[in-house]
């Protein structure tokens, strides 16, 4: 029943968002960032993000590692 709710909120909501998707004009922002070549620079500051972030939890999760492998040498 809950599940049948939920496809149905989440089909109409995804249509709705469609619906907006397609009523929307051009940006023009984007535009002029891309005829002054600053989209190149938005780029590159949302991907130096991403990377520390990815970088951030590959080390999180290799210092996990090594402190599971401790606490199993030590039971």
């Amino acid at each position: 029943m809950i599940n049948n709710r939920l496809k149905l909120i989440l089909l109409a909501g995804f249509s709705l968002l469609q619906l907006v998707a397609f009523g929307q004009s051009p940006v023009e922002m984007a535009d002029n960032f891309r005829g002054e070549g600053k989209i190149y620079v938005v780029v590159m500051v949302i991907l130096t993000l991403l990377a520390g972030i990815f970088w951030t939890l590959f080390r999180f999760d290799r210092k996990l590692k090594e402190l599971e492998k401790e606490i199993e040498s030590k039971k």
